[in-house]
């Protein structure tokens, strides 16, 4: 058991480094060819730091494991509102501005109750994610002409926060094919070795996806989140996990889902119906006075380690 253990600890490791290279290196390609550091922002990088999401998503679904590819994005979108924005807002208030009031956190709520009714047979089939993935392709070409008119003291928020430009073009693509080869290696790792955990226990892979892989994935978005918001980068913070929260819904399990039907019936509809309820909660703790209060992000942290008891005490010590 503690070789597995250690093994899942070294895919999360290699998982949170390759999203990082291929952030960079991608991040650095797209500043040479004279991409809006925003749009950068709000594509390439909420993206990248989905990307660990995505290929453990996809790798357990080939394996028919629907459970670890389901948990992993509800409770991914869990962690990142209890856990980042909690944190985030605990080490710095995070000041809301209205766009994202009026398009983001929206669509967010949209996406939680459109995967609910989806979900409501236990599955999501191809025309599903099909639908998914048509709304994604729409939200990212709001969000590239949204940035396009956004104002200059945005733009410089999300160039102060990109990484740098590297030296030479190969050093670009060496990042982008070692961070991808990496996260290829980090994914298949933790479906493995979490499944293997899982039986050893007797738990369903449903509850290790909502738990140690959707904690695990999410590393990359935590890192860019708590970051920003200890350098006093508020919509980054608040961004990232809005932003991430919307893909890991309409790409992850909207490209899953096409590739084989997601079967999930270890995915309890208290845990749909927690994701929705805390992409809801959102809105009037942001509309108050347009910040998320120290004490709010205390109030989320609360809320999710109370789910993280109620999980592992239900299926584990009971």
């Amino acid at each position: 058991m503690l070789n597995e253990i250690l093994l899942i600890v070294l895919s999360l490791v290699l998982l949170y480094f390759g999203a990082s290279w291929l952030i960079s290196g991608a991040s650095s390609i797209a500043i040479r060819l004279g991409i809006s550091p925003l749009i950068i922002g709000l594509t390439i990088v909420a993206l990248g730091t989905s990307m660990p999401e995505l290929l453990v998503s996809i790798k357990a679904a080939l394996q028919g494991n629907g459970g670890i590819s389901v948990g992993n994005v509800v409770g991914s979108n869990i962690f990142n509102i209890g856990i980042i924005l909690g944190l985030s807002a605990m080490c710095y208030p995070i000041v809301v501005h209205a766009a994202i009031l009026r398009t983001d956190i929206p669509l967010m709520l949209f996406s939680a109750l459109l995967f609910l009714l989806f979900f409501i047979d236990a599955q999501i089939s191809r025309w599903e994610g099909s639908i998914f993935l048509l709304i994604s392709v729409a939200y990212t070409y709001f969000n590239v002409k949204k940035a396009r008119e956004a104002k200059a003291a945005v733009k410089e928020e999300f160039a102060v926060a990109l990484p740098i430009k590297q030296a030479y073009w190969l050093v670009d693509v060496l990042l982008i094919i070692l961070g991808l080869s990496v996260l290829l290696f980090g994914s298949d790792l933790l479906v493995q070795y979490s499944v293997n955990l899982a039986r050893r226990f007797g738990i369903s892979d449903a509850v290790i996806g909502l738990t140690i892989v959707a904690a695990g994935t999410s590393m990359p978005e935590l890192a860019t989140s708590v970051v920003a918001a200890i350098k006093k980068q508020p919509d980054i913070a608040l961004g990232n996990v809005v932003g991430s929260n919307i893909y890991n819904i309409l790409i992850i399990l909207g490209a899953s889902s096409l590739i084989t039907p997601l079967y999930a019936s270890g995915i309890a509809l208290s845990d749909g119906l927690l994701m929705l309820g805390l992409s809801a909660l959102l809105v009037p703790l942001v509309r108050t006075g347009f910040v998320l209060q120290r004490w709010e992000g205390g109030l989320l942290f609360a809320i999710y380690l109370a789910y993280m008891f109620y999980l592992l005490w239900f299926n584990i010590m009971a």
